[in-house]
Parts: structure tokens; C-alpha cells; sequence
């Protein structure tokens, strides 16, 4: 292998050197040569062919340099633009007027500026590059410049700090030795660095000091004000039992002077004033007070009253306040009692009044009120119930129409049972208006056949068109809709029955009308019509167009009951009249998608089935009318075990030994005992017994309730023909 004159691997001055050396050697010997030989000649085209590789290297090794020198210097221009940039950079976070430091990912100082940690001189020296962030927080942790709250030490504030340094961004105030405050903001950077801000808000912090303090004094002088213009006397105890609040309507019910209310007093003190001028009334006595004031935990609210005087009556109401304390409100019920007192010596001469007419119209009664002769103690008393004497009443005029024999009485009594009745239609029509009104009606909403209702209503009014001359035509339509079985039907009722009343001649129709997504019910009649300045009138209470109406047919609430059920139905109501042709009155029904109501059975029918030595339980503890349903029942052949509540049932069963072969129960009874407990109670002695629930609730709760206990339900006031279709129809299973 030939071996090359020049190495590779030589720099390009080294190989220029020994290219120019062996030129040199090669001309000599060429010049020392006396033949001209060929040999001679090579050597020198070798030698010129050197030359030319040396001029060439030459030229690209000062290129190189000049590559090197252009290279050098743009490096040494950017090294003093990066000097300039931190430079600049340093001078900028200087000026900011925040503290400012910057930690890079590993969590170490890489800069901060002359106002970051300038508050903790005892550290401030210690911020420089390379500091770690956890040796920086457990500096501030331990420096005494920091103002940590009561109770929480410098290692829990470490760990808060530390915790929140894991956040991404962090906000929160750090209070400074010399009432300084310091907010700390603390963002993170792209590369996963640090920034921290700290800014001086000790200037915000007073501002909003002052605020909340000049708030505070305005809502204690609004608070003040409040007091006194309240018509109850208020006291307000802190935890220790010293007053720190009141008004002079305190001391004007408590006959304390005012110069006795100081700030600081001990409930005692106070209470002390007037301890021999109180009387407790109920439950309530003094010790409870005094031991409610001086319990420490958790205090239930207290409400009793006390009488001052001979005149005065307080409604007192204690509860305690969130800072342990508590506050005392002494409203004056003066007049509300003495009202009471009032109302009770009325209900008591009423009574005796009540019981004097009871015992004249026992000594009246025949045969058929002998058996409660020795019953003194179903002496009726007033009640508050209208439905209750009112069930009373029809219940003894039904007792009398077997006994009466003498034609004039019997008229008379028939005319006092119409008028029993007129009494029941119109207490029944303000009282579903007061529901409607109060808001306290409720519905339940299913699915009716309009067609079975309607025949009901064709079945019920016609015979009253007829005996009128009138033509009664109902076209029908085997139609479901939603609404309410009872107000639906109650309204239809009431539209038709007008149409008759207010119709002289010719004829009314009832008609219904399909539409897409609601039927149209239509009543037409030929009456002399509405004028249009009444026509809003007559949806009013007590308003009936034709004044000689006898107060018998109506007191013109009908319509009003119709306007009302349909507002709270939202069923649609419309009026077209035209005075001397005559008027319809139309509702909206919304078709039904539901499955349709079950058609009820008619279990309460009578089929005057005998009923004698049959054993009827009556619970009811209103003296009037379980005294009237004993009469009535016993006049059916019926033996009624008459109660007043479950316990004296309950008494008298096991005191007779039989079981009842049904039982009628109120279901509001006394001491809030209800008529539903009692029949479960009875049934789980003495079996299945068929059982009627009595009320004047009408609530759809109550309904399920009797389906859930299989009882029937009856509401007030009492008819005694269904009430003996029920005894009938529960005997004859």
C-alpha cells in the first residue's frame, strides 16, 4: 500500500507547510539534475499540481476564519443583548411596587425584587437565588413578623402554606407584625415555575375596618329604632345574663322603671322586680324559667303566659341567640283573653239555655224519645261546627215523621224539614265558596265519562222541567274528560238547575261540542236572557236577576260557586245571552288520555229491610247529634250503643259482652283522637265489623284513608236516608 505525502488528519497549516517543503525539495532536484529525464519532469507536474492544492486550501482556510470571526462576533453582540434584556428585566421588577420573586420548576429562587419580604427584616437577607421554596415558607412560618390568629401555630400555617402552593393559582391575606397586611398571589408559569406577588393592602384593610365598623353602628341604630316601634316588649341577654338591649315597651309592660334597664343587669335583678306581681298560668312554672335562664347547652325555645295585675295578660316567648345569649318578647294579650273569658260565660249561659230547651222539647217528645229519657248527659251544647247542629236538626225532624199523627203537624214538620233543607243548600254553597276563596280547596283530578254524568244530571232535573212545562233535551257524547268527579258534576248541575229556574216556557238544552283537544259543554235555554251591564254581576255572590225569586230556590250563589270551581279547574267559562231570546253558559273540558273513572255502585240505597235488635256502636262526641242519631237509628228498630270517644266504647263493649253488628265513628273526636284509630282499634278486638266513617272534612286524603281502612265515608250534614242505605247495605252482606 502506497503511503500518501500528506495526512488527513494534519491541520490546513500543517499540510500547506509540508506541501511548500516538498515543492522546494522537488525544484532542487529538478535544478541539481544534469538529464532531463522524464522521471524529472513528473516531479514537477507533481510539484505545480501541489501548489495549486495549497493555493485552494488556502482559500477555504481563510474563508473558515472569516466564518469564525463573523460567528464571534454576532455571539458577542447577543451576550449584551442578553445582558441589556436582564438588565432591563431587573429594572422593570424593580419598579414594580409589589414584592415579586420567581422560582423556576425545581422550586428554587431564581429572582426576586428589593420589596419582596422587606416586612421580616430578620430574614429579608436571606432571599437570594438558589433559596428553596420549602426553606422559604418555613422561614416566613417561623419569622416573628408574622401575625398568626389565636390558636393557630407556626406549623399549621406551614402546612396551609404548602398546601396551597399546590394550586396553580392561590390567593390569601397574611397579616404583617405592626398591623400590616400583606395580600400574597401566588401563578403559576408555563415551564411549571412560580410567580409570587406580594401587595401592601393595609390601607384597604383599615378602609374596610372603618366600614364595617360605621355599618355596624348604623345597623345598631336601625335595630334600636325597630325596637321601639314594636308593640311588644323585647329584652336581649348576652351568655352571661346581662342585658344588653331592650325597648320602653318592656318596661311599660312590666311596670319596671326605666331607670332600672341599665346595660349590664342580670336577668335576675329584673326578674327579682317582679317576681311577687307574676303569676304563671298552665304548665309553666317559676323554676322552669330559672332553669331554662341558667342552662349553658343548647336551649329549646319557651313560649308561656303570666298575668301582672288583674287585668293584664302576657304572652311570653324565649329563644336563644347564636352567641348563647338570649332574647325575650312579652306581647299583651289583655284583650284577647278577657275576649275569651267573654266568649266562654256566653258559651256557658248558652248552654244552660240550650240544656233549659232541650229538657221542655224532652217532656214534648212521645214514644219515640222514651228511651233516651234517662239519657240527660246528651244535653246538646253550642257548637262552633255549623254542620253539626245542622245534622242534629234534620236528623230529629226525620225521627218525628212515623210518630206524628195529626195531618197539621205533619204539614208542619215537612215544611220545617224543606226549610232544614233550603238551611243545608245554601250552608253548603258558602262553604264551598269560602274554600274556593280561601285557596284551601283541593281537586283530584281524573278521568269521567261525560256521557254517564250527564245522565245523571237528564235523570235528576228533568222531572223539574217537566212539572215546569218545560222540553228538557240532553244530547250526549260518549266522551272522557279530566277534571273533578265533584265539582265537575256540581257545576253542570248548578248551569242546568238556573236554566230551569230562570226558564218560563219553551225549553233548555244541554249539548256537547268535539273539538281537537277539548270538548265544549253548552247549556241553552229560552229564558228572558242576561242585560250585558249584568252579566259580570251574576258570577257575584247573593246576585239573582229575578228579585221575586222565592229565597227557597236559591240565594244566588250558584253561579258564583260555578265561576269559581271553573277558575280553579281552569276550565274555560264562557256567557253569550241576549236579552228577551235567552242565554248559554259553555265550559272548556280537556279530553282525557288516562284510563276512565269506575262508575261508583249504589251501596247506600235503601231496601227498607228490617232492622230490629240489630246492634248499632256510635261514636260521636258532639252531645247534639249523637243524641239526634240515636233517636233516629232507634226509631229504625236499631239498639245504639251511644259513645262520646273510642275509650268509653271500648269500656261499654266489654261491660255489655257482644260484639256491634256496625259502627258509625266521627272522625274528628276529642283530645285529637281520630275516628279511623278508633274503628282499626275496635276491629282488631272483635273482628271485620262493617264500619262508616262520619265527617265534615271533604279532603281526598280522607277518602284514601276509608279505602285503606274498607270503611264507607259520610259526610255532614248527616242524610238520614243514607244513612240508613249504608246500615242496610252493611247488614244485608
Amino acid at each position: 500500500m502506497a503511503r500518501e505525502l500528506i495526512d488527513p488528519r494534519d491541520s490546513l497549516e500543517r499540510q500547506n507547510e509540508k506541501l511548500l517543503k516538498i515543492t522546494e525539495t522537488l525544484m532542487r532536484r529538478v535544478e541539481q539534475s544534469s538529464a532531463a529525464s522524464g522521471a524529472a519532469y513528473a516531479q514537477f507536474q507533481r510539484a505545480v499540481m501541489l501548489e495549486e492544492e495549497i493555493r485552494a486550501r488556502t482559500i477555504a482556510l481563510e474563508k473558515a476564519l472569516d466564518l469564525l470571526n463573523e460567528s464571534n462576533a454576532k455571539l458577542a453582540q447577543a451576550n449584551a443583548e442578553t445582558e441589556a434584556a436582564r438588565s432591563n428585566l431587573t429594572n422593570a421588577i424593580e419598579t414594580v411596587q409589589e414584592g415579586f420573586a420567581l422560582f423556576d420548576a425545581q422550586d428554587e429562587l431564581v429572582m426576586c425584587n428589593s420589596r419582596f419580604g422587606k416586612h421580616m427584616l430578620d430574614i429579608y437577607d436571606l432571599f437570594k437565588p438558589g433559596l428553596r421554596f420549602k426553606d422559604y415558607v418555613n422561614l416566613v412560618s417561623t419569622s416573628p413578623y408574622l401575625s398568626l390568629p389565636e390558636g393557630e401555630s407556626p406549623e399549621s400555617w406551614f402546612a396551609f402554606r404548602m398546601a396551597r402552593h399546590k394550586d396553580s393559582h392561590a390567593v390569601f391575606n397574611v397579616r404583617i407584625a405592626g398591623a400590616r397586611w400583606l395580600q400574597v398571589s401566588e401563578h403559576r408559569t408555563p415551564d411549571g415555575g412560580t410567580v409570587i406577588l406580594q401587595t401592601d393592602i393595609t390601607d384597604m384593610m383599615r378602609l374596610e375596618r372603618q366600614e364595617r365598623e360605621r355599618l355596624l353602628d348604623d345597623q345598631a341604630r336601625l335595630i334600636r329604632a325597630t325596637l321601639e316601634h314594636l308593640n311588644q316588649g323585647v329584652c336581649i341577654f348576652d351568655d352571661q345574663n346581662r342585658l344588653v338591649g331592650w325597648n320602653r315597651r318592656a318596661g311599660e309592660l312590666l311596670s319596671i322603671q326605666a331607670h332600672h334597664f341599665q346595660l349590664g343587669a342580670q336577668f335576675s335583678s329584673l326578674y327579682e322586680r317582679i317576681r311577687a306581681d307574676v303569676r304563671f298560668l298552665a304548665d309553666t312554672r317559676p323554676e322552669d324559667v330559672e332553669a331554662w335562664v341558667a342552662r349553658k347547652a343548647e336551649r329549646a325555645p319557651l313560649a308561656f303566659e303570666i298575668e301582672m295585675g288583674a287585668d293584664r295578660s302576657l304572652a311570653v316567648f324565649a329563644q336563644q341567640t347564636p352567641d348563647g345569649g338570649f332574647v325575650i318578647s312579652f306581647t299583651d294579650v289583655s284583650a284577647e283573653r278577657a275576649a275569651v273569658r267573654t266568649i266562654r260565660q256566653a258559651n256557658e249561659t248558652l248552654e244552660l239555655r240550650v240544656a233549659e230547651r232541650t229538657l221542655e222539647l224532652e217532656d214534648a217528645l212521645t214514644e219515640a224519645e222514651r228511651a233516651n229519657a234517662s239519657k240527660s248527659r246528651f244535653v246538646a251544647a253550642a257548637s262552633h261546627d255549623l254542620l253539626q247542629p245542622l245534622s242534629a236538626a234534620k236528623l230529629f225532624v226525620a225521627s218525628l215523621e212515623n210518630d206524628l199523627t195529626d195531618p197539621g203537624q205533619s204539614e208542619r214538620l215537612a215544611k220545617a224539614g224543606n226549610a232544614l233543607v233550603s238551611v243545608e243548600r245554601i250552608l253548603g254553597a258558602l262553604l264551598d265558596i269560602s274554600k274556593l276563596d280561601s285557596g284551601l280547596a283541593s281537586v283530584d283530578i281524573s278521568s269521567i265519562s261525560l256521557k254517564d254524568m250527564l245522565n245523571q244530571l237528564n235523570d235528576e232535573l228533568k222531572p223539574l222541567a217537566i212539572r215546569k212545562g218545560l222540553d228538557f233535551r240532553l244530547v250526549g257524547s260518549d266522551v272522557h274528560v279530566d277534571s273533578d268527579v265533584s265539582y265537575l258534576r256540581r257545576i253542570l248541575q248548578n248551569l242546568a238547575s238556573n236554566a230551569i229556574r230562570y226558564t218560563e216556557n219553551g225549553k233548555v238544552l244541554v249539548g256537547v261540542r268535539r273539538r281537537k283537544s277539548f270538548v265544549r259543554v253548552e247549556i241553552w235555554d229560552t229564558g228572558p236572557g242576561i242585560p250585558e251591564d249584568q252579566q259580570e254581576k251574576v258570577f257575584e255572590e247573593f246576585q239573582r236577576l229575578n228579585a221575586s225569586a222565592n229565597p227557597s230556590e236559591g240565594m244566588g250563589l250558584g253561579l258564583a260557586i260555578v265561576e269559581r270551581a271553573c277558575r280553579l279547574l281552569k276550565h274555560p267559562l264562557h256567557l253569550n245571552s241576549r236579552l228577551g231570546h235567552g242565554t248559554c253558559f259553555a265550559i272548556e273540558l280537556p279530553r282525557s288520555t288516562g284510563a276512565p273513572l269506575r262508575k261508583p255502585t249504589d251501596s247506600g240505597a235503601a231496601n227498607g229491610m228490617p232492622l230490629t235488635h240489630r246492634i248499632a256502636l256510635l261514636i260521636e262526641n258532639d252531645n247534639a247529634l249523637r243524641s239526634a242519631m240515636t233517636i233516629t237509628m232507634e226509631n229504625w228498630g236499631l239498639d245504639v250503643l251511644p259513645c262520646s270517644n273510642r275509650r268509653e266504647a271500648e269500656e261499654l263493649l266489654r261491660e255489655v259482652d257482644i260484639a256491634p253488628d256496625v259502627i258509625i265513628a266521627d272522625y274528628q273526636l276529642d283530645d285529637e283522637e281520630l275516628g279511623t284509630d278508633a274503628i282499626l282499634a275496635l276491629r282488631n278486638f272483635h273482628g271485620p265489623i262493617p264500619a262508616c266513617l262520619v265527617t265534615a272534612n271533604r279532603s281526598p286524603d280522607l277518602h284514601s284513608a276509608c279505602e285503606k281502612l274498607g270503611a264507607s265515608l259520610m259526610h255532614k250534614p248527616i242524610d238520614p236516608g243514607e244513612l240508613r242505605g249504608f246500615i242496610e247495605s252493611a247488614l244485608a252482606d
